[in-house]
């Protein structure tokens, strides 16, 4: 009978702590989504994983970086949150920050050691699918290759004219991307322009040399 009690005890024990975690780890997706900066610190102090994440593999970071939430991501960064970590897209806190336009987020974290450049898709394509010019031009001052190339053969390149983005384009011919790469399938800037009838691309392509 004792050990039954006991049993029993233990039981409640696992459960009631198992549905505590739970509900922390809810409420600390919450404060980050929504920007509340005390129930971020108020959660970590009570013990919540500084590196949890969602099933996608999405960090706190980086779910803070890809909203602009600037005091959350120095929190998270002062609680040592990895700055490396990749969710189950291969993305980083950086390539998502890089894609939201959120310079200062950008700069924070490679000011704490972020990767700028790395196999895959890149913070440089991500900042050139939504025009992000200024965002750009940090990485490439940081020495980014221009020519990266994605597991597809995608290069930066490609997004800009695939995206119809003409000043990051003309940004990465000045840094001399090779209007001529081809991606697995093939497929070059100048092709891709064409498909998308991205005119005034697809004539600057042109002048530069390209071919499809």
């Amino acid at each position: 009978m004792k050990s039954q009690i006991k049993y029993l005890f233990l039981l409640v024990f696992i459960l009631t702590v198992g549905s505590a975690r739970a509900d922390s780890y809810e409420d600390m997706l919450k404060a980050v989504r929504m920007n509340y900066g005390s129930d971020v610190v108020a959660l970590l102090k009570k013990g919540v994983d500084v590196n949890t994440a969602t099933k996608e593999g999405e960090t706190l970071l980086m779910l803070a970086s890809k909203e602009g939430h600037l005091n959350i991501v120095k929190t998270l960064l002062s609680a040592k949150a990895r700055v490396a970590a990749r969710n189950a897209f291969g993305e980083t806190a950086l390539m998502l920050a890089a894609l939201r336009g959120h310079m200062d987020v950008v700069k924070l974290l490679m000011a704490e050691g972020a990767a700028v450049d790395h196999d895959g898709w890149t913070p440089l394509m991500y900042a050139t699918a939504k025009n992000n010019v200024d965002i750009m031009k940090l990485l490439l001052a940081k020495g980014v290759k221009v020519d990266a190339i994605a597991a597809n053969g995608t290069t930066a390149l490609m997004m800009a004219a695939r995206e119809g983005q003409l000043p990051a384009l003309l940004l990465l011919m000045e840094n001399g991307a090779n209007v001529n790469s081809k991606s697995a399938d093939g497929a070059t800037a100048l092709g891709i322009a064409k498909q998308r009838e991205q005119t005034e691309i697809a004539r600057i392509l042109m002048k530069a040399g390209a071919k499809e």
